[in-house]
């Protein structure tokens, strides 16, 4: 059943908000104030790298305020710098959405979008905040798979030119992404595995129920090389520009609208995260870092996007 406060006589509406997302009243406000906070800081940053160059690359613009990286920043400088006038999203894969790519195009600069995720009670207390009343967002619960991301988008009404795309299903992303054609967005930020290395164009192979942490314990076999992303971007009209500096996140942008902007090559471009999120088979945090992470994963099979033939890692 899906419980809201709709209809509820507005002094009630606080107190059912806050049951039915298990968080207190206080702590819903402060964690308002503190957004507000946040954005203002936010606001002064974006003010800041008006007429600086991206020659640099996109490291020197990152900063975080929802984004899990320096996302935020990068994303607000190549919207200001390409000047977009599509103020639409799609991001999926939110989780609660209290950490996302878009959550800063959303509450400062009032972009409206759609956010998708596996998890109902996650996009249940989504709605139930104050932010999906005072913004145009839409949450979805779906577990995305190649076969329903078109269908998911347009009946919810986006379609055609979009601002941003942002693809983060730890999975199937490479494989959802090749057959997404209902929209056509200037940027693209999606996740690549850096622990694949730079030298493949290599995905896990496509199951629709593929998840993560169900496909090998380490948490390590999952989603696609940047080689793989810059492969399918090519294909579909986009150039990669960049990478975050975690070495998680790859930036395209439509060729057409590049405005100067540098294509990178894949070692250009290649980040080799430093993050240590592998796990044994106890589901511990194990910290393997580097090229030993390779190692774990070593055998498994994945699918040379170029070609169509699996190999082993």
């Amino acid at each position: 059943m899906n419980l809201t406060t709709e209809g509820l006589p507005q002094k009630f509406r606080k107190k059912a908000l806050s049951l039915l997302t298990h968080e207190p009243i206080w702590a819903a406000q402060l964690r308002e104030r503190l957004d507000e906070s946040m954005i203002l800081g936010a606001r002064q940053l974006v003010e800041q790298m008006r007429g600086r160059s991206l020659g640099d690359g996109l490291h020197p613009f990152e900063f975080k305020v929802f984004s899990q990286f320096g996302d935020d920043g990068i994303i607000q400088k190549l919207v200001q710098y390409l000047e977009i006038s599509e103020q639409t999203f799609v991001e999926f894969g939110v989780e609660s959405y209290r950490e996302a790519n878009t959550r800063l195009l959303l509450l400062k600069d009032n972009w409206r979008g759609l956010v998708m995720d596996g998890s109902a009670q996650h996009m249940n207390a989504l709605r139930n905040e104050s932010l999906y009343w005072r913004h145009d967002l839409t949450a979805v619960a779906a577990f995305i798979t190649r076969e329903n991301i078109n269908q998911l988008i347009t009946e919810n009404g986006f379609a055609g030119d979009l601002g941003l795309l942002s693809v983060d299903i730890d999975g199937n992303d490479y494989w959802v992404w090749e057959r997404l054609d209902c929209v056509s967005p200037v940027i693209v930020v999606a996740e690549y595995n850096a622990v694949f290395g730079a030298e493949r164009a290599i995905s896990v192979p496509y199951d629709p129920r593929f998840v993560r942490t169900a496909a090998h314990y380490s948490n390590l076999y999952w989603g696609c090389s940047l080689g793989a992303l810059a492969h399918l971007a090519s294909k579909k009209g986009y150039a990669l520009i960049g990478c975050n500096s975690n070495g998680n996140n790859a930036y395209f942008v439509q060729t057409s609208r590049m405005k100067g902007l540098k294509e990178l090559s894949v070692q250009e471009a290649f980040v080799r995260s430093k993050f240590r999120e592998a796990r044994d088979q106890g589901g511990h945090l194990t910290f393997v870092s580097g090229a030993h992470r390779s190692q774990v994963i070593q055998g498994l099979p994945l699918v040379d996007v170029t070609t169509g033939n699996t190999e082993r890692f």
